[in-house]
């Protein structure tokens, strides 16, 4: 049996990111550790099936899933902003999603968290902001490791999400409504939360992952904030 095949049948029976952050360490085993819902399944179970991946695996998936982006396109403004993220811990790797946005003339950036400080609380801000790139390999891009252990790029000139056409968000599984399970820190929901209460069309949320992190329902909570569309190997969907 093919891996393809084997992808896709486990779509059918399931259909992972890392800590809702910046970008992310692709050596780093640094995760946060959140609990789980009662009512969906446990976030390892995804994270050990990416993992279980080869390097080759997850590329020959990725060129599977770039496939698709030709239909994103279409709701696409010339020079679209696209935000991104640094796959670290076994995800569909982003490289592709670069090549892609600097080929077709798209102004890509990456996330950068604790850029705000603290809220009137006391408590980190978890709002994202984002950075643009200018280097063609996510490897060469100049970073430090954040305190969580991932990596994070910094530059003078920070967008907001709202100023972004595109974000491509990291997740451990979607469903078919698109709700999206994340790492549990919440970083994306409370980015995009404003703006979705609000009912704006932008950015467009666009999930990128593997087909066994598709499943047929999730429990959503109140602040989570759902996508708009989908890509994995298989195909795009959208979801609204």
């Amino acid at each position: 049996m093919s891996k393809s095949t084997s992808q896709q049948q486990s779509a059918t029976s399931l259909s992972d990111s890392l800590p809702e952050l910046s970008t992310h360490d692709a050596h780093s085993k640094k995760e946060v550790k959140v609990a789980d819902s009662l009512a969906n399944p446990p976030r390892r179970q995804f994270t050990r099936q990416r993992r279980k991946l080869t390097d080759g695996e997850r590329r020959q998936y990725a060129r599977m899933a770039s496939l698709h982006l030709v239909k994103l396109q279409q709701r696409l403004p010339p020079l679209a902003r696209i935000g991104l993220y640094y796959d670290g811990f076994g995800e569909l790797p982003t490289q592709l999603l670069l090549d892609w946005c600097q080929r077709l003339g798209y102004l890509p950036y990456l996330p950068v968290v604790g850029s705000l400080g603290r809220t009137r609380n006391g408590n980190d801000d978890k709002r994202l902001r984002f950075v643009p790139i200018y280097q063609s390999k996510l490897l060469n891009i100049p970073t430090r490791i954040h305190s969580l252990g991932m990596k994070q790029n910094h530059h003078r000139r920070l967008l907001w999400a709202r100023e972004l056409d595109v974000i491509i968000c990291p997740l451990v599984a979607v469903d078919k409504k698109g709700n999206r399970m994340g790492m549990g820190g919440g970083f994306y929901d409370t980015t995009l939360g404003k703006s979705h209460q609000s009912g704006s069309k932008k950015p467009l949320k666009i999930g990128w992952c593997y087909d066994f992190q598709v499943l047929e329902q999730l429990e959503r909570q109140l602040w989570d904030v759902p996508l708009d569309g989908l890509i994995t190997p298989s195909g795009l969907r959208w979801f609204r």
